[in-house]
């Protein structure tokens, strides 16, 4: 199996290095990232500009891995220009949840979306983080099984997978739709200057056996996605033509 990874934390990151340790042990691994972190780049796409690829500064065991001066969207239209006989996209692991709504800025889950979109399996991981980084040691086989279960076939398919700092199982997940409250939080730099940061503040609690729940609850969540955002319920009864009064 030939594995492309990716994320938005960019090629310094040690979620990207733990997730090519693990995904080396399914098949032939290459990495082409962000130089620079993208994080909740969303699915930007680079089109005003040329892009340009290099060798990492970071050496992976047994990976050739490469940077890119764009978005995670922009690093897998990349790599899988580069390498077209890649049979599956990891994007992270993202240092940092993505779920429930978040999914909609994420640029660790743009990345598998972009591979879909390409015709390639895309998978996206995920964890949180505190003041020191994730043990990754620690959920290494909680990874490697997880994967385990969504490349036992080859059939196209998008994924946020994410893992709680200690899981005890892994349960198969949708969607938090929670709502949020928007926040922005002013404050001041050392020159007095004006600054900014935008958060968010959930509004209900997370549904039970959705993706927030069980993360919340210890579990790792795999939730499977579709690319078609349409709303079924709505649309039922509404393809006549609607007629235009003039």
């Amino acid at each position: 199996m030939n594995i492309l990874i990716t994320n938005d934390d960019g090629i310094y990151s040690p979620g990207i290095a733990a997730l090519a340790k693990i995904a080396l042990r399914f098949g032939t691994v290459r990495i082409v990232a962000p130089d620079v972190e993208q994080s909740s780049m969303g699915h930007a796409i680079t089109h005003s500009r040329p892009l340009s690829i290099k060798t990492s500064p970071i050496t992976f065991e047994n990976v050739d891995a490469f940077r890119v001066n764009g978005t995670p969207a922009d690093c897998v239209a990349l790599g899988l220009h580069m390498f077209p006989d890649t049979n599956v996209v990891l994007s992270g692991i993202n240092m940092g949840p993505n779920l429930g709504n978040s999914m909609w800025h994420s640029g660790t889950l743009a990345a598998a979306k972009q591979s879909v979109l390409l015709g390639v399996k895309g998978i996206a991981l995920s964890t949180p983080v505190g003041k020191t980084e994730p043990d990754f040691e620690g959920l290494a086989p909680f990874v490697e099984q997880s994967l385990q279960v969504l490349l036992e076939n080859d059939e196209l398919g998008l994924y946020n997978v994410n893992f709680p700092p200690e899981p005890k199982d892994i349960k198969w997940t949708r969607q938090s739709v929670r709502l949020y409250d928007g926040h922005v939080v002013p404050g001041e730099d050392p020159m007095g200057r004006k600054h900014f940061w935008i958060t968010v503040t959930p509004l209900e609690p997370a549904e039970e056996n959705t993706d927030r729940w069980a993360v919340e609850n210890d579990f790792v969540s795999i939730t499977p996605l579709r690319l078609d955002l349409t709303n079924e319920i709505e649309l039922t009864g509404k393809l006549d033509v609607i007629e235009v009064n003039q």
